[in-house]
């Protein structure tokens, strides 16, 4: 059997792989719609009469007295791969396609001052996405995923080609005091992507901090904590009046205090809720504390904004405050976990041998935690004012936990659930959700 592919060739289609061309088994030719010519044979031959059949498809009897069924064997394992690796590059070339669109989508918001984000057209695309994934008999859930990552990369491509960027903003020199880091290389792709000239100065380059301080419109202080202070103290002088000096550390009482002090610039305090490690910067938080000189915070909060972080503005002492608990509870107790499990002699691999999703996920999050420096994490903790009164309530809230369940009082063991229950309140709908999600991603890659 012959079918024609092609003007000016013909594929023996006796066996289907054949005919999958370049895009299936290896044909150096390819062959012009060969998946789509692939399932068509297939299901004609799926639904063909069967010739060993008495009149074409109906069973027919055994010697016995059976029916013998005239169903078709089942097709090769290396021919249906074959033809989802072709189905899969398909995919692939629609999603370059869509993102070569979501290009000019972003020309288009450019030139218009449109934002990048447009949470009505996300939910409109994720209600029809998922209406249409049930009526093709898909999980709308895995549909919905699916659909959630490619908008993010949509924003963060948009993002990248500047698409809240002014066409005539004016750019800036941005110096990077401590560039070499991992947060200094965050931001100096940051500003980087936005089209501004960043100067870095670290302990390794020939450029010295108080030279490029001198030297930019904008100064950033991205160096570890218990030097962040000297570093200002130092490089404050040299900024112009009509500069900007701003830092990127995790406390800000201490740091606002001595960038006010040390010059007459305008001085933005700032704190990136996120790690060098993210694949994306969309969705991720920074604090703002404006301190002096609300243009130039202006200006900061715009570039922000227009690489696709979510800004929360606040002073720097409730911002201390709010770090006492998202950050030094949240590292203290993920400590205390990992030395526990340290210390019980209990080996890690016995236990992943019993494994629940919950305690797989907080393995993750400690063993991450204690993969990294304890250079940062130490001073975020041992420098935040309240960090003596969140320990002491840790140590509290273990102890009266332990003693109910060392005296088994079930009724005090419900009170406390019911107490943290009414605490977290119509967040707990939420939580459920979200962990569900996480929890389902974990066991798809374990």
């Amino acid at each position: 059997m012959k079918i024609v592919v092609s003007p000016t060739s013909t594929t023996d289609v006796s066996n289907p792989l054949n005919i999958l061309g370049s895009e299936g088994v290896g044909d150096e030719t390819p062959t012009p719609n060969a998946p789509v010519i692939a399932f068509k044979l297939l299901e004609s031959r799926l639904h063909a009469p069967d010739p060993r059949s008495a009149e074409g498809g109906a069973p027919t009897g055994t010697p016995d007295g059976e029916l013998m069924t005239t169903d078709p064997p089942p097709r090769p394992l290396p021919m249906l791969r074959a033809m989802i690796d072709a189905l899969d590059r398909d995919l692939l070339q629609i999603a370059a396609h869509r993102m070569a669109l979501v290009g000019e989508i972003a020309t288009y918001k450019r030139l218009h001052g449109l934002r990048v984000r447009d949470p009505q057209r996300e939910r409109e695309v994720l209600v029809d996405r998922c209406r249409r994934a049930e009526e093709l008999g898909l999980p709308p859930g895995e549909i919905e995923s699916i659909f959630r990552l490619l908008l993010r990369a949509s924003r963060d491509h948009q993002a990248a080609l500047r698409a809240e960027v002014a066409p005539d903003a004016e750019s800036r020199t941005v110096a990077v005091i401590g560039g070499r880091g991992q947060i200094g290389g965050v931001v100096v792709r940051l500003f980087g992507d936005l089209g501004h000239r960043v100067l870095v100065a670290d302990v390794d380059t020939d450029l010295r901090p108080v030279e490029a301080a001198a030297a930019a419109d904008v100064a950033v202080v991205s160096v570890p904590i218990d030097v962040t202070e000297e570093v200002i103290r130092a490089v404050g002088p040299h900024v112009r009046e009509d500069a900007l000096l701003m830092d990127v550390t995790s406390v800000k009482q201490a740091p606002v205090a001595a960038m006010l002090a040390s010059t007459r610039a305008s001085v933005l305090g700032t704190h990136p809720m996120f790690g060098p490690s993210v694949h994306t910067l969309q969705g991720q938080r920074i604090v703002l504390c404006r301190a002096r000189g609300d243009a130039w915070a202006d200006w900061a909060a715009q570039a922000f904004a227009a690489r696709g972080l979510v800004i929360t503005e606040t002073t720097p002492e409730q911002h201390d405050r709010a770090m006492s608990v998202v950050q030094v509870l949240t590292h203290f107790q993920t400590q205390v976990l990992g030395l526990t499990l340290a210390r019980l002699g209990l080996p890690i691999e016995e236990t992943l041998r019993f494994t629940s999703p919950a305690y797989l996920l907080e393995l993750y999050v400690a063993a991450r935690h204690f993969a990294q420096s304890p250079g940062l994490y130490g001073p975020i903790e041992m420098r935040n004012p309240r960090t003596g009164e969140v320990t002491e309530a840790f140590g509290n809230a273990a102890r009266e936990l332990a003693a109910v369940l060392a005296e088994g009082d079930q009724p005090a063991f419900d009170a406390v659930f019911a107490e943290v229950r009414r605490f977290f309140g119509p967040f707990t709908d939420e939580a459920l959700e979200q962990s569900s999600f996480l929890i389902d991603r974990i066991v798809e890659r374990a």
